[in-house]
């Protein structure tokens, strides 16, 4: 390790938000609340920041997941560094492999926050990786720059976009926010709907809640909801961290559909988010245009409505502590993403 660098276990919010926040790269994959959401769920979590000369220059946070193919690391959307500094870059991936072997695990899986790119993949072959062969947070993502005005915005998105969007404004429906946990029960009814529509296992009540609550409770996260005449329409849990607001889970009714609720909570998301002085809007995961039988196909195009610039990040890579236990985990999963097509 570099005699110039130090690492220690994070243990306050202030330290680790007042670095993390204020990094380009960073969203809530690596906020402090995000990692208490998992304590809340009786996981075990690694938090580390790196000093240089008594100063803050990276960190990374992640989750020790436990699986009967074997224990690993989730690092997602981390580390948080200066890429170019090669020192810095060696003596933290050192650090996650030190952290991965006292926790007992098979492999640390890393989705780092840096754009696909032929120099991304050739470092992570540097640093002793292999891709993963399942996904780790979304790695193709769609982002709105608001740095533009809502009018240049609504300038550069569909037609189609516009059109719904007026129809909603018309239809004389009420936007509501809170941060009250409560809020999920409703969002987890209409959930609960949709699922059973599109043929996929909504989250737990008591997950959702729980990550609501940890993000809400530092005004992090707000839930957006649309109503017409007293009836929910659409919900959105949006989470506001560092540069970027984050539009994490979206549900809608078939009135909504009707409606077009869900733009008008977008457009008031980004109102608030650039209250903050938030200049990013991710709308989170899209896929292809070519992928017309994938299940997020529908969504993916909704998304691509706004004008959104199209995002790759250099996908998970897993750094193998237990080669042959890792085979297990390899096997398991190139199966299992076989069968839900993602």
């Amino acid at each position: 390790m570099n005699k110039g660098f130090e690492i220690k276990e994070a243990e306050d919010k202030k330290d680790w938000d007042g670095f993390v926040a204020n990094q380009e790269q960073a969203n809530f994959l690596q906020s402090w609340d995000f990692y208490e959401f998992h304590k809340a769920r009786g996981k075990k979590i690694v938090r580390r920041l790196i000093y240089e000369g008594g100063e803050i220059i990276g960190a990374y946070a992640g989750v020790v997941e436990t699986a009967k193919r074997g224990t690993y690391l989730a690092i997602a959307g981390g580390p948080i560094i200066d890429w170019k500094n090669k020192a810095l870059v060696k003596t933290i991936f050192s650090d996650i492999r030190k952290m991965g072997e006292e926790n007992n695990c098979v492999f640390v899986r890393v989705r780092p926050q840096l754009e696909l790119s032929e120099k991304s993949l050739k470092l992570m072959r540097e640093l002793g990786l292999k891709k993963a062969p399942m996904y780790l947070s979304v790695e193709y993502a769609g982002i709105l720059d608001l740095r533009k005005t809502e009018e240049e915005i609504l300038a550069c998105a569909s037609q189609g976009f516009r059109r719904k969007l007026r129809k909603a404004e018309k239809a004389d429906i009420k936007i509501e926010t809170s941060t009250n946990p409560v809020v999920m029960k409703s969002f987890c009814k209409l959930e609960d709907l949709h699922a059973k529509r599109q043929g996929y296992v909504a989250f737990s009540e008591s997950f959702l809640t729980k990550q609501f609550e940890a993000f809400a409770k530092n005004n992090e996260a707000i839930m957006y909801t649309a109503k017409k005449d007293g009836e929910i329409l659409a919900q959105n849990f949006m989470i506001f961290y560092g540069p970027e607001a984050s539009y994490h889970y979206g549900v809608s009714s078939d009135l909504g559909t009707k409606y077009s609720a869900a733009p008008l909570l977008h457009i008031e998301a980004m109102r608030e988010a650039r209250k903050r002085k938030i200049t990013r809007y991710n709308l989170w995961g899209i896929v292809g245009v070519e992928e017309k039988s994938h299940r997020f196909y529908g969504v993916s195009e909704f998304k691509r409505s706004f004008g959104c610039e199209e995002y790759k990040y250099t996908p998970a890579h897993d750094m193998i502590l237990n080669p042959t236990k890792y085979l297990v985990t390899k096997l398991v999963e190139t199966t299992r993403k076989k069968i839900r097509h993602v």
